[in-house]
């Protein structure tokens, strides 16, 4: 189980505003080999994980891509995918797509948004709780430092409180969830083995300048963890 939350702003009227305000938790077995965050090449050009190369490295705009995507969506087990060209002549878009929902990916307005392990904005307890956490540091963050903006949407992806009851996520995970129902049905998964081992924030300002944050878990011990940032400007 995964949740990423994010505010969506193309056209911010103040220079203190951000155009993307995103926080999101990667939640697996902690025994998973994985890479953090970094940039692919010398070029700077890309920062990612090792998913979604093939947005990242087309030529394609978030529509068409997801549009192509779609048409092979069938073959997948279930998949949501968030796309977002920035800085175009249009204006700033994001779009987005999940097999197992519409069949045509759809372009997303100006807003907040929630999505965990169903389709955008399912309203499961666990992404509504974050998402009036999220609403509530959004809503104060032309008047923090961009320093305390990250730190407190780091403090709402490590919010353990559950929210139950909900016979949605009970249902989703049927007899495998039940014994720890109690951690999995908060913001942050705190389970032995498994839960939530990485948190990344990304604010895009008014100006183009994109900051990555990645808190990532050492040694899989949920007593240690790293955190990365990053700092950049989008092309124009």
């Amino acid at each position: 189980m995964c949740i990423l939350l994010f505010k969506f702003d193309p056209r911010p009227v103040s220079k203190n505003a951000y155009r993307l305000i995103l926080a999101a938790n990667r939640d697996e077995f902690y025994h998973r080999p994985s890479k953090s965050a970094d940039f692919w090449d010398s070029s700077n050009e890309i920062l990612s994980g090792a998913l979604v190369t093939n947005f990242l490295t087309s030529d394609l705009d978030s529509y068409s891509y997801l549009k192509k995507v779609a048409a092979e969506g069938h073959l997948y087990n279930g998949f949501n995918l968030l796309a977002a060209d920035f800085n175009t002549t249009e204006g700033d878009v994001i779009c987005y797509y999940g097999n197992k929902g519409e069949p045509d990916p759809v372009f997303l307005s100006p807003g907040i948004y929630g999505l965990s392990n169903s389709l955008l904005d399912t309203p499961w307890k666990k992404l509504q709780y974050g998402k009036q956490l999220f609403t509530e540091v959004v809503e104060r963050s032309q008047d923090l430092t961009k320093e305390d903006l990250v730190q407190e949407l780091l403090t709402v992806m490590n919010n353990q409180e559950p929210q139950l009851p909900d016979p949605a996520i009970e249902d989703q995970g049927k007899e495998y969830i039940r014994p720890i129902l109690n951690q999995y049905a908060a913001v942050c998964v705190r389970c032995p083995g498994y839960g939530t081992r990485t948190n990344t924030v990304v604010l895009i300002d008014s100006e183009g300048q994109v900051t990555f944050t990645e808190r990532s878990m050492i040694n899989e011990d949920v007593n240690q963890w790293k955190t990365s940032t990053y700092e950049f400007k989008l092309h124009t």
